[in-house]
């Protein structure tokens, strides 16, 4: 019903009933956006998620008829985009990927693909930071969603409401969990002192601050 409903909308979809059939598939293609279900059965789709979110550079998007928020939170936390929840009008569906797509034309442009930052580099094209050293470490969709965010935007007070507006999904209690893991997360790869970070600033009951001078090339 679901890969009916997006190709009449006019995208290309390929349907796998497993993860492993999902996977041998993804060695021949590159998807610009996956939809998960969370119930398959060969794996669990979170185990599934959270390796897309490491080695693909696809918007992730859940599709389960999990609706508890500790679910939601967990999905999000596990680098998905979105978590849609069953039953759900297909209309609905393609409205979300053509929001994502929409997300990833802008973030596309070549001139914006690396940027530098306090002897750090973050190349989104290959979704990896590299270290003052020349370390490479992978960093998720999800997590680039946030990064950019801050060096599109630094020095700059960022409110939550602000990145809920620019980030997309649902406000509230998994919205704000899934933000702080990703920070968390991302200060983790920058070697920042989670007591005293140099430049992911949290200023208490209002937002983020991005400290450092950033270029793009």
């Amino acid at each position: 019903m679901l890969s009916d409903a997006l190709e009449e909308a006019g995208f290309r979809t390929t349907a796998y009933a497993r993860a492993g059939e999902f996977e041998v598939g993804l060695k021949r293609s590159a998807p610009d956006v996956c939809l998960v279900d969370l119930g398959l059965p060969d794996r669990d789709g979170l185990a599934l998620v959270h390796r897309l979110a490491l080695e693909s550079g696809a918007a992730i998007i859940i599709i389960s008829g999990r609706a508890q928020v500790q679910d939601r939170v967990t999905g999000l936390e596990l680098g998905a985009d979105d978590y849609i929840i069953k039953p759900f009008d297909p209309a609905e569906v393609v409205a979300r990927i053509r929001a994502r797509l929409r997300k990833g034309r802008t973030e596309a442009a070549p001139s914006l693909q690396r940027a530098r930052f306090a002897d750090w580099v973050a190349e989104f094209d290959r979704y990896v930071l590299i270290a003052p050293d020349g370390t490479e470490t992978p960093f998720s969709h999800a997590e680039g969603e946030v990064l950019r965010l801050f060096l599109d935007s630094p020095k700059r007070l960022i409110s939550r409401a602000q990145m809920q507006e620019a980030l997309g999904g649902g406000a509230g209690e998994s919205f704000d969990r899934a933000m702080d893991v990703r920070i968390s997360r991302l200060r983790t790869k920058l070697g920042e002192d989670p007591k005293n970070p140099r430049l992911i600033k949290t200023i208490y009951g209002a937002g983020y601050i991005f400290l450092g001078d950033v270029s793009w090339n």
